[in-house]
Protein backbone atom coordinates (compact mmCIF):
# COMPACT_ATOMS: atom_id res chain seq x y z
CA UNK A 1 0.00 0.00 0.00
CA UNK A 2 1.35 3.39 -1.02
CA UNK A 3 2.22 6.54 1.67
CA UNK A 4 -0.93 8.88 2.02
CA UNK A 5 -0.80 12.11 0.58
CA UNK A 6 -1.69 14.85 2.85
CA UNK A 7 -2.81 18.17 2.27
CA UNK A 8 -3.09 21.14 4.57
CA UNK A 9 -6.05 23.08 3.78
CA UNK A 10 -7.96 26.08 5.41
CA UNK A 11 -11.89 25.93 5.53
CA UNK A 12 -14.64 28.50 6.93
CA UNK A 13 -16.22 26.81 9.62
CA UNK A 14 -19.10 28.56 11.15
CA UNK A 15 -17.51 31.69 10.49
CA UNK A 16 -14.16 30.28 11.72
CA UNK A 17 -11.08 30.04 9.62
CA UNK A 18 -9.54 26.42 10.26
CA UNK A 19 -6.46 24.40 8.82
CA UNK A 20 -6.95 20.87 8.67
CA UNK A 21 -4.11 18.70 7.22
CA UNK A 22 -5.55 15.44 5.79
CA UNK A 23 -5.70 13.46 2.76
CA UNK A 24 -7.83 15.45 0.44
CA UNK A 25 -10.10 12.54 -0.06
CA UNK A 26 -11.34 12.38 3.48
CA UNK A 27 -15.50 13.08 3.50
CA UNK A 28 -15.78 16.54 5.41
CA UNK A 29 -17.50 14.54 7.94
CA UNK A 30 -15.13 12.72 9.56
CA UNK A 31 -12.64 16.61 9.39
CA UNK A 32 -15.47 18.28 11.00
CA UNK A 33 -16.26 15.31 13.56
CA UNK A 34 -13.02 13.93 14.37
CA UNK A 35 -10.13 16.82 13.75
CA UNK A 36 -12.55 19.97 14.61
CA UNK A 37 -14.71 17.82 17.25
CA UNK A 38 -18.12 19.24 16.06
CA UNK A 39 -19.99 16.24 16.94
CA UNK A 40 -23.09 17.49 15.83
CA UNK A 41 -23.18 16.47 12.47
CA UNK A 42 -23.70 12.67 12.26
CA UNK A 43 -22.67 9.94 9.74
CA UNK A 44 -25.54 7.99 9.32
CA UNK A 45 -25.34 5.61 6.28
CA UNK A 46 -22.14 7.32 4.20
CA UNK A 47 -23.87 6.75 1.22
CA UNK A 48 -25.62 9.98 0.91
CA UNK A 49 -28.97 8.36 1.47
CA UNK A 50 -30.05 9.48 4.89
CA UNK A 51 -29.08 13.26 5.27
CA UNK A 52 -27.61 12.82 9.25
CA UNK A 53 -24.85 14.02 7.63
CA UNK A 54 -25.91 17.48 6.22
CA UNK A 55 -24.61 20.83 6.57
CA UNK A 56 -24.58 24.43 4.96
CA UNK A 57 -22.12 25.39 2.07
CA UNK A 58 -22.70 28.31 0.94
CA UNK A 59 -25.90 28.24 1.87
CA UNK A 60 -26.93 25.17 0.53
CA UNK A 61 -27.70 21.64 1.90
CA UNK A 62 -25.16 19.38 1.31
CA UNK A 63 -24.70 15.71 2.25
CA UNK A 64 -20.72 15.80 3.75
CA UNK A 65 -20.22 12.11 4.60
CA UNK A 66 -19.01 11.22 0.69
CA UNK A 67 -17.79 14.44 -0.34
CA UNK A 68 -13.72 15.00 -0.20
CA UNK A 69 -12.97 17.95 2.12
CA UNK A 70 -10.27 19.03 -0.50
CA UNK A 71 -13.94 20.52 -2.33
CA UNK A 72 -14.75 23.07 0.59
CA UNK A 73 -12.03 24.44 0.66
CA UNK A 74 -12.45 28.59 -0.10
CA UNK A 75 -16.10 27.21 0.61
CA UNK A 76 -18.56 28.83 3.88
CA UNK A 77 -19.66 25.64 5.93
CA UNK A 78 -21.95 26.21 8.39
CA UNK A 79 -22.85 23.32 10.70
CA UNK A 80 -25.31 22.84 13.54
CA UNK A 81 -23.02 24.12 15.84
CA UNK A 82 -23.08 27.44 14.39
CA UNK A 83 -26.70 27.44 12.53
CA UNK A 84 -28.06 29.45 15.46
CA UNK A 85 -26.47 32.44 13.87
CA UNK A 86 -28.44 32.61 11.15
CA UNK A 87 -31.92 33.95 12.13
CA UNK A 88 -33.77 31.62 10.12
CA UNK A 89 -31.30 28.69 11.77
CA UNK A 90 -32.25 29.92 14.85
CA UNK A 91 -36.11 30.20 14.14
CA UNK A 92 -36.13 26.83 13.10
CA UNK A 93 -34.28 25.65 16.04
CA UNK A 94 -36.78 27.11 18.47
CA UNK A 95 -39.52 25.19 16.66
CA UNK A 96 -38.20 21.87 16.44
CA UNK A 97 -37.99 22.63 20.19
CA UNK A 98 -41.84 23.83 20.96
CA UNK A 99 -43.14 20.89 18.26
CA UNK A 100 -40.79 17.91 20.04
CA UNK A 101 -39.72 17.97 16.40
CA UNK A 102 -36.95 15.16 17.78
CA UNK A 103 -37.14 11.90 19.08
CA UNK A 104 -33.57 10.25 19.87
CA UNK A 105 -32.06 13.04 17.84
CA UNK A 106 -29.77 11.48 15.40
CA UNK A 107 -31.42 13.21 12.58
CA UNK A 108 -32.26 15.90 13.60
CA UNK A 109 -29.44 18.13 13.05
CA UNK A 110 -29.48 17.56 9.04
CA UNK A 111 -33.14 17.97 9.54
CA UNK A 112 -33.05 21.40 11.00
CA UNK A 113 -29.46 22.21 8.51
CA UNK A 114 -32.22 21.49 5.35
CA UNK A 115 -35.20 23.14 7.20
CA UNK A 116 -32.83 26.33 7.14
CA UNK A 117 -31.78 26.07 3.44
CA UNK A 118 -35.13 25.86 2.75
CA UNK A 119 -36.54 28.78 4.51
CA UNK A 120 -33.43 30.73 3.59
CA UNK A 121 -34.17 29.94 0.04
CA UNK A 122 -38.20 30.04 0.26
CA UNK A 123 -39.71 32.06 3.42
CA UNK A 124 -43.16 30.70 3.00
CA UNK A 125 -42.91 27.23 1.68
CA UNK A 126 -46.15 24.86 1.32
CA UNK A 127 -46.52 21.57 1.95
CA UNK A 128 -44.73 20.01 -1.19
CA UNK A 129 -41.72 22.22 -1.01
CA UNK A 130 -41.24 21.14 2.25
CA UNK A 131 -41.54 17.46 1.69
CA UNK A 132 -38.96 17.95 -1.34
CA UNK A 133 -36.21 19.73 1.02
CA UNK A 134 -36.74 16.89 3.80
CA UNK A 135 -36.67 14.29 1.05
CA UNK A 136 -32.76 12.91 1.42
CA UNK A 137 -33.52 12.79 5.56
CA UNK A 138 -34.78 9.39 7.38
CA UNK A 139 -36.15 9.81 10.47
CA UNK A 140 -37.02 5.97 12.07
CA UNK A 141 -38.13 7.45 15.40
CA UNK A 142 -41.20 8.92 12.90
CA UNK A 143 -41.21 12.63 13.91
CA UNK A 144 -41.87 13.97 10.47
CA UNK A 145 -45.47 15.20 11.14
CA UNK A 146 -43.78 17.40 14.27
CA UNK A 147 -40.88 18.62 11.93
CA UNK A 148 -43.46 19.71 9.28
CA UNK A 149 -45.46 21.78 11.98
CA UNK A 150 -41.63 22.69 12.90
CA UNK A 151 -40.82 24.32 10.04
CA UNK A 152 -44.53 25.63 9.03
CA UNK A 153 -44.36 27.45 12.26
CA UNK A 154 -40.49 28.56 11.66
CA UNK A 155 -41.87 30.28 8.75
CA UNK A 156 -44.66 32.27 9.72
CA UNK A 157 -42.50 33.46 12.91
Amino acid sequence: MGARHLVTLTLNVNGEMRRVTSDPDTPLVYVLRDEFKLKGTKLGCGLEQCGACAVLVEGAPVLSCVSPVSAFEGKSITTIEGIDANDTGSRVQAAFVTYSAAQCGYCTAGLVVAATALLDDNPSPNRVDIAQALTPHLCRCGSHPRVFRAVKAAAKS
